[in-house]
């Protein structure tokens, strides 16, 4: 762990070096009378008289954050879904050549961590510390490229929330009054009665009062608190989403949001009473209270990007406003109306796009240790290897529906479309003696080859492979920004298997047996290649280290693997292997049998029907 928070150290500190995480001591509200900043630290601390800039400046980090994940209870898979999705997104603009940044973190204050901490015998700090740990090895275990590793108990988060609290109370937007209502600690909000209903515990058959969204408990609580007047931002929230109605994808819980907006917006409850909540952060000039978690939660975004110490006109050098927020739909009203409100109230510039995706169950029921149907994502890539997790994560996983997750499908899926599929293709490609990948590439270099139209069915289907090849950069670039990953793979797959469908009408193994047949022979190799050196670029955002290898059989220069070389005939250096993979190559048979002590919580039963399990998504085409 020392490792991770060094690592983690060095990324703030490039941003600190680079002037846009400039840490200056946050001053209390009560001192500022007896302070006064020096003229810089003014100069840079921000305001509520921040404006929303029209356009993105072009030296603006293209941003991107997961969820804070709650630290009360282990990671699980679908926290990897999110971290991974985040990830891909980042480092598909990195392979573009855009400046990147990623934020992913854990969410530590609240009464459901506090409630955890004491059933587990410890000190908050210290569980959150545990807790947080494991989420920062599940990020380094699956690859994710993240910037800064966020904890709602880092002190500059700690200021923010503070500064961004003082300029609410300042504007107007706080005020104190008893409140009393459902609260769902499991979701750490209050439900209007409107969305609630009764239910049963199978088990114990105890009747109680639960929420119609996320199906978790409530309770009645009465106290004294602080409130958001978010209804005061209703208009502005409402005139908003009529102006940005692809904000939220999938599009259809946009309607969800304007639903909730229009019918059951009340003011915010922002504050928690000490004797019942302690573990959290105080409010600024009230020791009674501790600060809403969600309202600190949501703030570290923002600190993420430098807040509150932003200088005026380079306000978006730490990545602000924010280009996607990946979250799972169980916190769509949090980020999509919480959030917008709080940023709307100070003049602050709204996220410029929400992907809320949907949920992995497990023989289409919700994930649940009470059930032990939760897999952990550990044991899982321990099992498949990390990129084969992240493939299927992105491949399989739903935006606007839930999918069912199974071990035996992974296993098909592993089979159809990495080792039948690129491993299948790369060796057709490769290994045989009958041919060599250098000297097509070098065929067409050296104008022997020329991939033109001659009437001849193999060398005009050659032509035509090369063509669709042609436009497959810009397709799956277009389901990026349409922030659909998982449509975007499938593009990419469907090439794989497209090409070895051409490779097997092709028969090059017949051909090269023929008289004069090594032009020929030289056009189909290459148009493979060409298949798989593109299908290796383009793959690198989603399986970084199986790509790598893929590219590196292949002969490809690092400098030669950027989304601009993810065309065909623009790189005639490669076809000889940096290195081999032995006999199994790049995607080895899967191990079948079960890994010791992975237990019930792996989805590894035998689905009823003997066929593939459904899913959320329509199955894809190879």
């Amino acid at each position: 762990m020392d490792v991770l928070r060094t690592a983690s150290a060095r990324r703030t500190f490039k941003w600190q070096a680079a002037g846009i995480l400039a840490r200056t001591s946050w001053v209390c509200w009560s001192c500022r009378s007896q302070f006064v900043a020096p003229k810089a630290a003014r100069r840079t601390l921000a305001t509520s008289t921040t404006t929303t800039t029209p356009t993105t400046p072009d030296n603006k980090p293209f941003y991107v954050t997961t969820p804070i994940f709650y630290v009360n209870a282990s990671p699980h898979v679908g926290h990897m879904y999110s971290m991974v999705l985040g990830d891909v997104l980042k480092r598909w603009q990195t392979l573009k050549g855009n400046q990147a940044i990623l934020c992913t973190g854990t969410d530590e204050h609240g009464t459901k961590v506090q409630r955890a901490a004491i059933a587990n015998d410890m000190d908050p700090k210290q569980f959150c510390d545990l807790n947080s740990a494991k989420f920062q090895e599940l990020a380094a275990a699956c690859r994710i490229d993240y910037d800064r590793f966020m904890r709602t108990t880092d002190q500059d988060h700690v200021e923010a929330v503070k500064h961004f609290w003082l300029l609410l109370k300042e504007k107007g937007l706080i005020y104190e009054a008893k409140h009393e209502g459902w609260y769902c600690v499991s979701d750490e909000c209050f439900y209007p009665e409107s969305q609630l209903e009764k239910r049963q515990d199978p088990f114990t058959g105890e009747v109680y009062v639960a929420s119609i969204e996320s199906g978790n408990k409530v309770e009645w609580i009465e106290e004294k608190n602080y409130h958001f007047r978010m209804t005061a931002l209703k208009d502005q929230l409402l005139e908003f989403y009529k102006n940005n109605p692809d904000w939220i994808v999938p599009q259809t819980r946009m309607n969800q949001v304007v639903d909730w907006v229009t019918n059951n917006l009340e003011d915010l409850s922002i504050s928690r009473p000490v004797s019942r909540l302690s573990w959290g952060i105080r409010v600024p000039d009230d020791e009674t209270q501790t600060i809403y978690v969600w309202v600190d939660a949501l703030i570290n975004y923002i600190t993420m990007a430098g807040y509150p110490y932003w200088p005026p006109g380079r306000e978006h050098l730490g990545g602000w406003p924010v280009d996607v927020h990946v979250i799972g739909k169980d916190i769509l009203r949090f980020h999509c109306i919480y959030w917008p409100a709080l940023l709307l109230a100070l003049d602050l510039p709204l996220p410029k796009r929400i992907l809320s995706h949907a949920h992995w169950t497990m023989e289409k029921k919700k994930m649940s240790k009470s059930i032990g149907n939760v897999v952990n994502p550990f044991y899982a890539m321990e099992r498949f290897g990390i990129d084969t997790m992240r493939f299927y994560m992105i491949h399989n996983g739903g935006i606007a529906n839930d999918a069912d997750y199974s071990n035996d499908w992974l296993t098909v899926e592993y089979k159809k479309h990495l080792q039948n599929g690129v491993g299948n293709l790369s060796a057709r490609v490769t290994r045989p003696k009958q041919w060599s990948l250098r000297r097509a590439v070098q065929s067409y270099q050296d104008g022997t080859m020329l991939l033109q139209s001659t009437g001849e069915p193999i060398n005009d289907s050659c032509v035509e492979h090369i063509t669709r090849l042609d436009k497959l950069a810009s397709t799956v670039d277009n389901e990026m920004l349409q922030l659909n990953p998982s449509h975007a793979l499938q593009k990419i797959m469907g090439l794989i298997g497209e090409t070895n469908a051409f490779i097997s009408n092709a028969e090059p193994w017949v051909v090269v047996k023929k008289q004069d047949s090594e032009a020929l022979v030289d056009r189909i190799i290459l148009t493979a290649g060409e298949s798989l050196r593109i299908a290796g670029i383009l793959l690198q955002p989603f399986m970084p280290d199986k790509a790598a290898q893929l590219l590196d059989l292949l002969g490809v220069e690092n400098h030669n693997r950027t989304f601009h070389h993810a065309r065909p005939l623009v790189d005639a250096t490669y076809g000889t292997a940096f290195r081999t993979f032995g006999k199994e190559g790049i995607f080895p048979p899967p191990i079948l049998d079960d890994i010791k002590g992975m237990g019930p919580d792996t989805g590894g039963k035998k689905h009823s029907s003997g066929n593939k399990p459904s899913s959320g998504n329509k199955k894809p085409t190879a």
